[in-house]
């Protein structure tokens, strides 16, 4: 009988566990303490795009699903108070607007691109909001970086007014992008973990009914060359047998059964030659020597990425609350997972395994295609 009330009380914890911690960790993490400024790294071998459409949920997935587009921040510009809150912005308390900055490489995807898939999300007519979102702070915009973009922005706006598509005026505004500011992590990447509330919210939104009325369900194709796709990117996962003969017992285990290798005793975890880490699989870049350092876990540790676009992120949850693992996004490789006790300013602490990983050095990156790369062992001037 003890046996039983034991097993009974011990199944009931877990099941209170299961649907209680994940409620009280979002309530703790997704309130709202004010947004940071994103500063743009000159360097870069992408480019940046900022564009306004409404609730900047629905502005992310269209961009992140082009090709050559490494992430879509939702965030807040326009308005001059500082670090605004979601909760400022969406009540009107600041002259700030939601919208997305696109970060993308311009070699797979032009600007004039981005600017055909934003007409196609918005209208373009509406000075009062969007949609079911009604003020100022959702009003569309355009904002560009430099007068290349401007110029390309103005012929685009007047392309579209010349098209006859909309009987009202556009009314779309094009200035110039001033600080802006990501917004708290819960709405980044909202549709992808939070889908069942993001599909209810946009289907009653009245969005996908404005775009299938007044584009009848055109979709702007990017067109992409093949040999101007990065061998990465064109990666299709092989079958299970066929990583099993390709890959060693060690990196089996990592990377396909989500195994940890032993601290210590691993090929990286005090490895600090100047080059990149790739994907063992795909051979996508995940992280730069320049972001390495010695965390004192036995693992190879990094401050971040070399770009969001390589990476997914998903939680995993256990009695003891929830972290965040970290998979390749082409590979679809485990690599380890990320915690927020590295050093500032980023705060997180990637934390790798070697077997999921080859090196490339720096001297060897553009004979092996990652030329765009190296930028990031550029002295500053």
């Amino acid at each position: 009988m003890k046996k039983i009330i034991i097993a009974l009380f011990t199944l009931i914890f877990s099941i209170v566990a299961v649907i209680f911690i994940p409620i009280i960790y979002d309530y703790f993490t997704q309130r709202s303490y004010g947004s940071e400024p994103v500063e743009i790294n000159e360097k870069d071998f992408r480019e940046i795009a900022t564009f306004a459409g409404g609730c900047f949920w629905c502005m992310e997935p269209p961009f992140e699903e082009v090709e050559g587009v490494d992430q879509a921040v939702s965030g807040y510009i326009g308005g001059e108070e500082e670090n605004p809150s979601y909760e400022d912005v969406a009540s009107g308390e600041t002259s700030h607007v939601e919208a997305v900055q696109i970060s993308y490489d311009p070699e797979l995807v032009s600007y004039e691109d981005l600017l055909e898939i934003f007409w196609r999300q918005i209208d373009p007519t509406d000075d009062e909001g969007q949609f079911v979102d009604r003020g100022e702070q959702y009003t569309t915009g355009i904002f560009y970086h430099d007068e290349e973009q401007k110029s390309k922005a103005v012929q685009s706006k007047k392309q579209l007014e010349n098209s006859g598509r909309f009987e009202d005026p556009i009314v779309t505004e094009i200035t110039a992008a001033d600080t802006f500011y990501k917004a708290e992590d819960y709405h980044q990447n909202f549709y992808k973990e939070n889908p069942v509330r993001y599909e209810f919210y946009r289907s009653n939104s009245g969005r996908d009914e404005f775009i299938e009325e007044h584009w009848e369900e055109e979709e702007y194709e990017v067109e992409q060359e093949e040999s101007d796709i990065p061998f990465w990117r064109q990666y299709e996962k092989e079958p299970e047998e066929v990583l099993e003969e390709r890959l060693t017992d060690e990196e089996f285990y990592v990377t396909q059964e989500d195994g940890t290798e032993t601290a210590y005793q691993n090929q990286y975890w005090d490895h600090y030659e100047d080059g990149i880490y790739v994907d063992i699989l795909s051979g996508e870049p995940l992280f730069s020597s320049t972001h390495q350092y010695d965390s004192g876990t036995g693992w190879p540790s990094f401050t971040q990425p070399i770009a969001e676009e390589y990476i997914v992120l998903e939680p995993e949850w256990s009695l003891f609350g929830k972290r965040m693992e970290v998979r390749s996004n082409y590979g679809d490789s485990h690599l380890g997972h990320v915690f927020e006790d590295g050093p500032e300013p980023e705060g997180l602490r990637y934390c790798m395994n070697s077997a999921a990983m080859n090196f490339v050095p720096a001297e060897d990156m553009e004979e092996e295609g990652y030329e765009s790369f190296l930028y990031l062992f550029e002295d500053d001037e």
